[in-house]
């Protein structure tokens, strides 16, 4: 019983909040996608992160290992990928990216945070960081079959994580101004990206039902046994080794199919497997969440 109310208090935050935005959805109340994305992306994340990372003083060696393992997950995952769509004559450009960005904002940070408190948040992170990073240059490199590195300069959390960590490393005091202010930004930014993750639930629809399924049962076993395997090998425990795992483990992230709208690039195979994989996602988490914790 124990065990199962602790595995609810981490769970439960995420899927009611994810089920408030896609009834929201569903009873056609206004909801701005554009507006809500845009504010997350350029405003609520970095400061976030910047609140998050200010706050809590890692060694450097274990930023560098979260960002590093985050790194090799996703090099992992693009391998094994590659090798499963040319086998499958499936496009990759279109399914390639589902399979390789997993969802590490939207769930996450918030399961993160509920896992392994402040800490879990802190890494989880950097760990969102380097991943959207990667996504919001890759990602439409992939889906549009053309690398425009400029996409990479416009991702704020860059900047965010350079700052934080400069501040960190020089050990600078903060302001109790800017302190307040970016952690009351960042205060609204987890549960907006519950919200528009149910929103953007209730409004996708699914093609393809069986291969949307199968797509989204390989994200998720991969993110699990990648993010496993990454952790095993580089030696990570506690805190930092369940984050790897609980992040790569994650549903198939929305600006895939947000990516693939863009660029004309299947966009309702994209959406089947980015609903698919978060429904399942909402089973497979206590497992996920019992495992490494």
């Amino acid at each position: 019983m124990e065990l199962a109310a602790n595995l609810a208090a981490v769970v439960a935050p995420v899927l009611l909040l994810s089920l408030a935005g896609w009834l929201w959805a569903r009873l056609r109340l206004p909801f701005d996608q554009d507006m809500v994305t845009r504010l997350v992306t350029h405003l609520g994340a970095p400061c976030l992160v910047f609140s998050t990372l200010t706050k809590m003083r890692f060694p450097l060696g274990d930023l560098v290992r979260v960002g590093g393992a985050a790194l090799l997950c996703l090099t992992l995952f693009a391998l094994v990928s590659l090798v499963v769509l040319r086998v499958a004559r499936l496009p990759v450009r279109v399914y390639l990216p589902s399979l390789v960005f997993p969802n590490i904002g939207n769930m996450g940070l918030p399961v993160c945070l509920f896992a392994f408190g402040e800490v879990g948040l802190a890494l989880a992170t950097i760990f969102f960081a380097v991943v959207s990073i990667c996504q919001f240059g890759l990602g439409p490199a992939i889906a549009s079959g053309r690398f425009q590195p400029r996409l990479i300069l416009r991702v704020p959390f860059i900047y965010a994580v350079v700052i934080s960590l400069a501040v960190g490393a020089l050990r600078l005091p903060i302001p109790a101004w800017l302190a307040n202010s970016t952690q009351l930004a960042a205060g609204v930014t987890i549960p907006l990206m519950l919200l528009g993750l149910g929103v953007a639930l209730g409004e996708l629809q699914v093609d393809n039902l069986r291969r949307a399924t199968a797509m989204s049962v390989l994200r998720i076993a991969l993110g699990f046994a990648g993010g496993w395997a990454v952790a095993a090998a580089l030696g990570l425990t506690g805190a930092l080794r369940g984050v790897v795992i609980i992040e790569s483990a994650m549903p198939v992230a929305v600006f895939n199919y947000l990516f693939a709208r863009m660029y004309d690039n299947e966009p309702r195979e994209v959406a089947g497997m980015v609903v698919i994989s978060t429904v399942l996602s909402y089973l497979t988490l206590p497992l996920v969440v019992a495992a490494v914790r």
